[in-house]
């Protein structure tokens, strides 16, 4: 379990409330305790059309959640960001998982990866934040993502970097439409068929909001646990999710229901 934890003051569901420092110290502590494994730390909002930010802004941001949390071994810190600068701070600082939404686009990110030890989320996303939700196409959208994907890693391995540190994410809303979205979810398989852990994160996103109706990101809890759920039965091993212990106890009756004595 990923918990999600946005230092911004613009992210699509939670964008301000985690600002400060010690909110966000404080809430990331609040999540290893629900149950989460691993905290991302996100200084850049990545929503569709959200603007940039200056790399100072970001490392403002995030390096000092990172550094109150890099020192705990209790709470494995991952850095969300697309910018080798802030990642490489951000691992000296203790994180110990780049989690990066252009999938190691940039070469100079490939060289941060290469010069550490630190696990690495490769995901997939059409474009760039400002412009991934105009009018994204895709032939196939499944088998383009997957392919993607798998060279992005294909490059990462050729750069020196072990296959057993790479996960893969689909990018669940990130360039992508509803139908895009549910088709990549029903067809999880065809990732996790290609023995990379998998990482998913559906919450809160706008796909589940025009399933379920509900328009406002914090009230789409119902149905990003029921996608938490579905992606964990397709057998994905990561789930990044902003409510923690929420779907750490709809998995937990799950489970329970999986095993029970017969």
């Amino acid at each position: 379990m990923m918990g999600i934890l946005n230092v911004t003051p613009d992210s699509f569901s939670d964008g301000g409330r985690f600002i400060d420092p010690d909110a966000a110290v404080s809430h990331a502590r609040e999540m290893i305790a629900a149950g989460a494994g691993i905290i991302d730390v996100g200084g850049e909002s990545t929503r569709p059309g959200a603007p940039p930010v200056s790399s100072e802004e970001e490392l403002a941001r995030v390096l000092p959640v990172v550094e109150a949390l890099g020192g705990e071994p209790d709470v494995p810190v991952s850095i969300d960001t697309r910018h080798a600068v802030i990642a490489r701070a951000c691992v000296d600082a203790g994180a110990s998982t780049i989690n990066d939404v252009s999938g190691f686009r940039d070469p100079a990110m490939i060289g941060v990866a290469a010069a550490c030890d630190a696990g690495l989320v490769v995901m997939h996303m059409l474009g760039e934040p400002q412009t991934m939700q105009d009018e994204p196409h895709y032939d196939d959208v499944v088998a383009e993502v997957r392919g993607y994907l798998l060279a992005r890693a294909r490059e990462l391995e050729e750069a020196g970097i072990a296959r057993e540190r790479i996960a893969l994410d689909p990018g669940i809303g990130f360039g992508k439409t509803t139908q895009h979205n549910l088709a990549l979810l029903r067809d999880l398989d065809a990732f996790v068929e290609t023995g990379y852990p998998i990482v998913v994160g559906a919450s809160r996103k706008r796909f589940i909001g025009d399933v379920t109706g509900e328009s406002e990101p914090d009230k789409r809890l119902a149905g990003s646990v029921a996608a938490a759920i579905w992606s964990a039965s397709r057998g994905i091993h990561v789930l990044r999710v902003h409510d923690v212990r929420e779907t750490v106890a709809a998995l937990a009756v799950t489970d329970a229901v999986r095993w029970a004595d017969r």
